[in-house]
């Protein structure tokens, strides 16, 4: 072990967010003892990031770590409101559960992942470029979760497939044998132009016996929506414009609604310290209206109305579920420790779209009477997974890792069907036949062996080696049938590919002194190719599959302790180089996965946190991030040599401020802030004038965020202002063709408005 593990300092060295979380977490006898003395009380953070326990300083590598209680005292439950807590992390997206995350600006707009989600050791969500899964990534609930682990950069050695950028992963907490734990909560919150929300979340644990414990956590959330339909904007006929199909949008306030809610139900058998079994069910939906943006001028961007409006025709929602089953043993044994993961997940996404606006006149045209048209689509994967590993334990100079990883996934878009309605209503027009039905089927299949050692050759310095070899085969099939519209019934060619990738990573670290630590880390990530389902008129030459993208990543950090664990800071460094990459391509008016060009980011990111004195912590975090195409794309895709990647600002940034007291007795109380700024991103290669050739902007944004509250031992009360100026932060731009929105407008997908909450908790123990 070397001389920084040794250290018994009891505040090790911690990330910005971890010492923010201690330092005002709430609501336990630690928080307490916090408040008293934060500078010195705070406990030794061990994560399991590299999938093994590890401090922060032993990893080379940039790492955030946000704490379940800083998650719970800031309202961080979804990828928006991690955009002030994760540098370097980006969005784009204007429904929730529908977001294209992405870290270090790995993002082209492809329709497969770059960033892997986990929760615990499961691997969540689609690996193929089949499912949609750049858009539908787990957008987890943070209630009764330890910690969010944030690795940047590719994971492509421990966390394999669809980790180009990094991973996000979910550490829930375990059941406990030790105590009786209850906790619920309920809140209450306005957002400005919308009703009034709630909320209620609760938690159970109970010690059956000395080796067994179950815990169960449920939660519900209501957010209010704050767009409204107005009743203008009528579609006109194709005959006679002055006639209009439809009168015009509906009458309806708050269409974009939000309800939350989900569980989950975990069992410990823990016979003794070296043995144990975890099994966990866990479920969440996520149940929304209509999408969160607003109706604009295209060249101001400006609202239309005046105000948050959006036409709506029809009935839209998007429901989500999340189901995952999920098995893990852990045992010690003479070789090693042994670790086993085994869970089956799925994931379903039903929504109904509006398509009166494009195609109601058309429909209305060919069967002679006014008509409204909606689009219904089912996407849906079922994952299996098996994980098994060994690592070495005890304390040795030489530490390694060594594993096998299987996976059988089943992917649907099935069905998509778009169906006519009558004029102004959902009602289906029975004597209308379905207009046009498509499914699209795929299976994808992964075997990977991974292995990682870690030689201190000496007191002050190791050596990382990491390497993981993979193989992926996969097959897909598409029918398409708009008889109705006088497009014969299709079946596309059955596809299939196959595909070996190998990753590595080196990564050296060296000890400066007993508390500073600087690191090198050079890594490769890969997003798994696959077959395209390709028409039967699809011109020679068009590629039947698309290949791995891959990245390599060039890294160097720092990471100190210093002025007696008052002076906390992070810093990294990266270049990224990015090849072949995954592109959206259009052959006949089907969409292929296609490789085309390059692209690089370039940047760096840093975390401080300073206590200057006792009680009171200040903590920075930021990345500036360089990243564009040096390669010109497929024209239809539209990208140039040098256009900015997009939706990735190149500055972000976020101060907080926390200060936490003890009132008497058992009373403490807290108050505390953030400012968050988010810089001008670019919308898709898609969105460029004609004219200047420049590629239409999102503007920079800057939110400010209050808190305050008390803790009495059993009851907690907070009071919450989020977007305290009511900044309209854009995460999205669209609707810039007169044909498919109305009057032409754009459509503006923005954060959350104003909003004021309240939240009561109880805790037993």
């Amino acid at each position: 072990m070397n001389r920084l593990t040794e250290r018994t300092s009891a505040a090790m060295w911690r990330t910005t967010v971890i010492a923010l979380a201690i330092a005002t977490a709430a609501g336990t006898a630690d928080a307490q003892e916090t408040a008293a003395q934060p500078a010195r009380g705070l406990e030794e953070i061990i994560v399991t990031a590299q999938k093994r326990e590890q401090t922060l300083m032993e990893i080379p590598q940039s790492i955030t770590i946000l704490d379940g209680r800083l998650l719970q005292r800031q309202q961080a439950d979804n990828f928006k409101e991690y955009l002030s807590l994760i540098p370097g992390f980006s969005l784009e997206g204007n429904t929730p559960g529908i977001s294209r995350i992405s870290l270090r600006g790995i993002n082209t707009g492809g329709v497969a992942s770059t960033v892997g989600v986990y929760v615990d050791e499961v691997p969540f969500g689609s690996s193929s470029g089949l499912a949609n899964a750049a858009i539908l990534s787990g957008d987890f609930d943070t209630f009764d979760v330890a910690r969010l682990e944030v690795l940047r950069g590719p994971q492509g050695t421990l966390y394999g497939a669809s980790s180009l950028g990094g991973v996000l992963r979910f550490v829930t907490n375990e059941p406990s044998t030790e105590r009786f734990e209850l906790r619920a909560e309920a809140g209450v919150e306005d957002v400005k132009e919308g009703d009034l929300g709630e909320s209620f979340r609760g938690m159970i644990n109970l010690p059956l016996s000395e080796s067994v414990a179950v815990r169960f956590s449920g939660f519900y959330r209501h957010d209010a929506g704050f767009i409204d339909s107005i009743g203008n904007n009528p579609i006109p006929s194709l005959l006679d414009p002055s006639v209009p199909v439809i009168e015009g949008s509906r009458t309806e306030e708050g269409i974009n609604d939000l309800d939350t809610f989900g569980g989950r139900l975990s069992g410990l058998f823990e016979p003794g310290d070296d043995f144990s079994v975890r099994l966990t069910a866990m479920f969440q939906n996520l149940d929304s209206g209509a999408s969160h943006f607003f109706e604009a001028d295209p060249d101001t961007l400006e609202p239309l109305e005046g105000g948050l409006v959006q036409s709506l025709y029809n009935d839209e929602f998007d429901d989500i579920e999340y189901r995952i089953f999920s098995a893990t043993v852990d045992w010690d044994t003479a070789l090693g420790n042994l670790l086993s993961s085994t869970s089956y997940s799925t994931f379903e996404q039903d929504f109904q779209f509006s398509q009166s606006l494009p195609f109601g006149p058309v429909v209305s045209f060919l069967f002679g009477r006014p008509l409204g048209v909606i689009t219904m689509q089912t996407t849906a994967t079922d994952k299996f997974t098996q994980e098994l590993r060994l690592a070495s334990s005890g304390d040795s100079a030489f530490e390694w890792l060594a594993g096998v990883f299987y996976t059988r996934e089943k992917s649907k878009i099935d069905p998509q069907d778009f169906f006519a309605v009558e004029a102004g209503t959902d009602t289906i027009a029975e004597d209308i036949p379905q207009l046009v039905e498509i499914f699209l089927r795929s299976n994808y299949e992964e075997y990977a062996a991974f292995g990682n050692v870690t030689w201190s050759m000496t007191d002050r310095f190791d050596l990382t080696l990491g390497g993981r070899a993979s193989r992926n085969e996969q097959d897909a099939s598409q029918f398409l049938d708009g008889s109705a519209l006088g497009i014969p019934p299709t079946t596309f060619q059955d596809a299939n590919s196959s595909e070996d990738v190998f990753t590595w990573s080196i990564a050296p670290r060296v000890e400066l002194s007993d508390d500073t630590a600087a690191y090198a880390r050079i890594a490769t990530g890969y997003r798994p190719g696959g077959p395209n389902v390709l028409p039967p008129d699809a011109p020679p030459g068009t590629p039947e599959s698309y290949d791995s993208d891959t990245l390599t990543s060039y890294e160097i950090g720092l990471k100190a302790d210093w002025l007696d664990d008052r002076l906390l800071l992070d810093l990294a460094a990266f270049y990224l180089d990015w090849d072949d990459i995954q592109l959206l391509a259009i052959v006949n008016d089907v969409g292929i996965n296609a490789n085309g060009g390059t692209a690089v980011s370039r940047g760096f990111e840093f975390a401080a946190t300073v206590i200057p004195v006792d009680n009171l912590t200040v903590s920075l975090n930021g990345a500036w991030t360089d990243a564009e195409l040096t390669q010109d794309t497929d024209p239809v895709v539209g990208g140039l040599d040098g256009d900015s990647l997009p939706w990735v600002p190149e500055w972000s940034s976020s101060v907080a401020v926390d200060y936490e007291w003890a009132v008497r007795g058992d009373v403490t109380a807290w108050v505390g802030g953030n400012v968050s700024y988010v810089g001008e991103r670019t919308d898709d290669f898609s969105d460029r004038d004609d004219v200047t050739g420049e590629i239409r902007e999102a503007a920079s944004y800057t939110t400010v965020d209050l808190r305050a509250g008390f803790d009495t031992g059993r009851w907690s009360f907070e009071v919450y202002a989020r977007n305290l100026t009511d900044e309209r932060g854009i995460t999205s731009l669209s609707g810039f063709d007169p044909t498919t929105s109305a009057a032409g407008a754009a459509e503006i997908g923005i954060i959350r408005p104003r909003v004021i909450g309240l939240s009561v908790g109880v805790e037993v123990q």
